[in-house]
């Protein structure tokens, strides 16, 4: 892609993981990058790398849980830049565990991080694009926005509703000159699991496997979530494979299902030789 000086971007959850991957691959674009986390040290230190490349790049402590503090964070981009071409709304949680074992307190967590906080951002920020005249919104989903794997209830939930916010704001906003795009990644290595609550001691070590299973890792990610919103692509899925059973849950639902259900099934017989193995 040529390189772009001036253009300005700003990300939430961008001192770690996919976040700070975007951060300096845009970066090394030559957009300026404004990081928002409520990690300072990360934080910080993200800022710093950027800034030895040459691009203009400053942190903020934002908390999407918050709605003053993003809206500080938007003032402060204004103040510094006089406005903004891309929002990423990426900053996320997740949570493990079946319909009867994720207790409400869990639900309340990730719905008010990965679902709210998107909502929060996408709020303020239209209301600056409209103001502008222009501007981009892309919010990362995951694949479980589109695919839904058991055991995953609050997750997929909080996930499928941002796909459907993107969907309805990609409407909603084209009058406005406003572009949206909705990011689908799979598996691949990052930090997610450091927060992670799940009622399973081991989920942890079971899902920074299938991490390290992944042939792209955040940097590719982060390359092709950039790649697909220079060229205004709405659903942005880097994963193939992932991409291929979204397509095959839409056009054959009764064998998604059944792959499902098998995958529970399997996941019951393991658990089961494992207490017997105890």
């Amino acid at each position: 892609m040529a390189h772009e000086s001036g253009k300005r971007v700003a990300i939430t959850g961008a001192a770690s993981g996919l976040g700070r991957a975007l951060a300096l691959h845009y970066a090394r674009q030559g957009w300026k990058v404004a990081i928002a986390d409520i990690n300072d040290i990360r934080g910080q230190e993200t800022q710093q790398v950027i800034l030895a490349l040459g691009v203009d790049a400053f942190f903020m402590h934002v908390d999407v849980r918050e709605e003053a503090s993003l809206i500080k964070w938007k003032d402060a981009i204004v103040k510094r830049w006089g406005g903004l071409d891309v929002i990423i709304n990426n900053a996320g949680v997740a949570v493990h565990g079946g319909i009867d074992e994720t207790p409400s307190a869990d639900w309340e967590w990730i719905i008010d991080i990965n679902l709210m906080g998107v909502v929060r951002g996408c709020q303020i920020f239209t209301s600056l694009f409209k103001k502008q005249g222009f501007g981009h919104i892309v919010n990362v989903a995951s694949i479980a926005g589109l695919i839904h794997s058991p055991e995953m209830n609050s997750y997929n939930v909080t996930k499928a509703g941002v796909v459907a916010l993107s969907d309805t704001m990609k409407s909603e906003l084209k009058q406005f000159n406003i572009k949206v795009s909705v990011v689908c990644p799979g598996f691949f290595p990052t930090n997610l699991t450091e927060n992670t609550r799940s009622p399973n001691p081991n989920i942890k070590s079971v899902i920074n496997k299938l991490f390290e299973r992944s042939k792209l890792k955040a940097e590719d990610v982060a390359r092709i979530v950039f790649e697909g919103v220079q060229a205004g692509r709405f659903h942005i899925l880097p994963h193939k494979d992932f991409a291929a059973i979204w397509y095959m849950k839409r056009v054959s639902p009764a064998f998604y299902f059944w792959a499902m259900e098998r995958m529970v099934r399997k996941r019951q017989d393991f658990r089961e030789r494992a207490r017997a193995a105890s």
